[in-house]
């Protein structure tokens, strides 16, 4: 039986890794290999203390076009291993290929062009950032065969539009521009070039403190829809952290008399 070919590859450029969907002839539609090199890719560059920012792209016409059911639910035995997922109390992979880049103490940028639908939709909005071009189409697409988004869509979507917003999306599986996208919450913002844009964005980032960029995404994450006890415990928890590390001292004096200091390797 021949290998197949890898699902994601993964470059670094300086300081910035580009993370690379590769079925471009199936406009990187989601298989069972894809789902595990994504959420290795993930584990991989947590541990790497060099990098200052991750983008995720789809190699060809297409960032993701959703899950490839064909693939999946091809075979019976393929059909049962999904489904056995749901059975889980805990996160299973579905849902982790999309939630795992949140724990990357680095942020997250996707770069959407062409058809990003349904798991791929998901995937886009695991990113902490997204940028796509104004003629990108993206749709949560799961009831046009009958399901709900269970990829992580609830945690994900909640966190960008109302609920009203996700209801008519989910229900509807409309598909919108690039540029209804950015009206309505769901993209950050419309780039005729989503990886220059990204690119460019995690050089900004990279002139402050590795601690204070990695510190400021995990307070987010925990504090963003907890109660306001909970947040405030955690703003309090992360400035403690930041007031203890080398990296900080180092910003004081960037931004005083030594502007010209390079930051340590980020300890988060």
């Amino acid at each position: 039986m021949s290998q197949q070919s890898p699902r994601v590859d993964v470059q670094t450029d300086g300081a910035i890794a580009v993370v690379s969907l590769c079925r471009p002839d199936k406009h990187n539609g989601m298989d069972l290999q894809m789902v595990d090199e994504l959420i290795a890719a993930a584990a991989t560059l947590q541990r790497d203390r060099q990098i200052r920012g991750v983008i995720v792209h789809g190699q060809g016409p297409s960032f993701c076009a959703g899950l490839d059911i064909k693939s999946v639910m091809g075979s019976p035995a393929r059909a049962a291993w999904a489904a056995a997922a749901l059975l889980k109390p805990t996160i299973n992979r579905f849902q982790k290929v999309n939630l795992c880049w949140r724990d990357l103490s680095v942020p997250v940028i996707a770069a959407i062009e062409g058809s990003c639908f349904g798991a791929g939709m998901q995937l886009a909005l695991g990113a902490d950032i997204r940028f796509a071009t104004p003629d990108a189409q993206l749709s949560i697409m799961e009831a046009k065969w009958g399901l709900v988004p269970d990829m992580g869509g609830t945690v994900l979507l909640r966190e960008v539009v109302g609920r009203d917003v996700a209801l008519e999306l989910t229900w509807t599986a409309k598909v919108l521009s690039g540029t209804e996208a950015e009206d309505i919450g769901l993209i950050t913002r419309v780039e005729t070039d989503p990886m220059g844009a990204a690119k460019a964005l995690i050089e900004e980032i990279a002139q402050r403190s590795p601690d204070a960029t990695a510190g400021a995404k995990h307070l987010f994450t925990q504090a963003w829809g907890a109660d306001e006890t909970t947040a405030l415990a955690a703003e309090r928890r992360w400035q403690l952290r930041m007031l203890r590390s080398k990296n900080q001292r180092i910003a004081t004096k960037r931004n005083t008399k030594a502007p010209d200091t390079p930051f340590q390797e980020r300890q988060w």
